[in-house]
């Protein structure tokens, strides 16, 4: 599957395409119109990757930084690039400082556990 949708994007030049026809082999359906792709989908190859490994991983920029060899501030800066390319759910928060991004400074060593149950 994943060689074929490789084709499929080298074939669109990377240009948004939809899916004009759906056939479902087992029950020999076919189901023709315009089908819009899923926003993750929409991403280019290595984003689809990129948040894929981020899944499988459970969140864990630790094992982010060591899969792809990067350092923490560019998983951070790759994974909001990525989120600002789709648009699935627009939700705003007033929180001064998110739970995640004190837990982030927490394994980073930026404060010591004290100071993190202070700001959550």
């Amino acid at each position: 599957m994943y060689h074929s949708w490789k084709k499929l994007i080298a074939m669109t030049g990377g240009r948004k395409f939809f899916i004009r026809k759906v056939h479902i082999p087992e029950d020999q359906i076919d189901i023709e119109g315009q089908f819009q792709l899923p926003p993750l989908a929409e991403l280019n190859m290595d984003d689809q990757i990129f948040a894929a490994a981020f899944l499988k991983t459970h969140g864990s920029i630790k094992q982010m930084e060591t899969i792809f060899g990067i350092s923490y501030p560019t998983v951070k800066n790759r994974l909001n690039a990525i989120a600002g390319q789709i648009d699935i759910v627009d939700v705003e928060v007033n929180i001064k400082m998110p739970a995640s991004n004190i837990l982030d400074k927490l394994e980073q060593g930026e404060i010591d556990v004290s100071e993190a149950l202070k700001e959550l």
